[in-house]
């Protein structure tokens, strides 16, 4: 395998923290040798019961691990509230300020490397990315705006509910048409990625039904 091939460069996360930012394609030594030729931000994703040794030899540090939920319709508990409603034509400016300040589990909010604001940007941009593709969907409690989901091929990729909204038990009760409607489009299974320390979120997706598996875990190193 080329050098080129063992980084790749992540260009929308370069574009909003400012400095060149690249994944790995495995903790390979060749592949970590790879983040000292040049500054940048790298990020690798690791089995949890993987040696670490070498990661810390060259500098990498740990952020965050992820599990996957994952549902099918055999597996999915409905729960139903006629207060809860979602709009899949929701205007992005409707929604777009939920990412603000809402994504303290996420790795980069982690990374004390990082800005959090620029954090916050980066989850503005990646909603915007995945509206302007038809993939997001406002959230709405007796008509007033709440928050959002926003999905692409099964994966339900990015959510968040206004701070005033959570934990109150709701969310369930919007995720559930959300499955429903994907369900009835076809998809055979319905997934998402979340923090292992967002309990929160991990219980709301055990409530409906979803099992979770492949736990991985998020390094990061920042070259100067």
């Amino acid at each position: 395998m080329s050098d080129s091939e063992l980084l790749r460069p992540t260009p929308w996360d370069s574009a909003v923290f400012g400095l060149p930012t690249f994944e790995l394609v495995d903790a390979s030594e060749a592949a970590l040798l790879e983040t000292g030729r040049q500054p940048g931000h790298y990020t690798v994703k690791v089995d949890p019961l993987a040696d670490k040794r070498l990661l810390h030899q060259h500098g990498f540090y740990y952020c965050d691990t992820l599990i996957e939920p994952f549902c099918n319709r055999s597996l999915f508990i409905h729960h139903d509230s006629p207060d809860a409603t979602i709009d899949p034509a929701i205007a992005l400016e409707k929604i777009l300020t939920v990412c603000d300040h809402n994504f303290a589990f996420g790795r980069f909010h982690r990374d004390f490397n990082l800005d959090r604001e620029a954090a916050d940007r980066r989850y503005r941009q990646w909603l915007a990315q995945l509206h302007a593709r038809g993939g997001a969907v406002g959230l709405l409690y007796q008509d007033e705006v709440v928050g959002f989901i926003a999905h692409e091929g099964g994966k339900l990729l990015l959510h968040a509910l206004y701070p005033a909204w959570q934990g109150k038990g709701l969310a369930k009760h919007f995720w559930s048409p959300l499955c429903e409607r994907l369900f009835a489009a076809g998809t055979d299974e319905i997934s998402s990625s979340v923090s292992a320390g967002n309990v929160a979120v991990l219980n709301l997706y055990a409530s409906l039904g979803f099992r979770f598996r492949h736990p991985v875990d998020i390094y990061h190193r920042l070259m100067k």
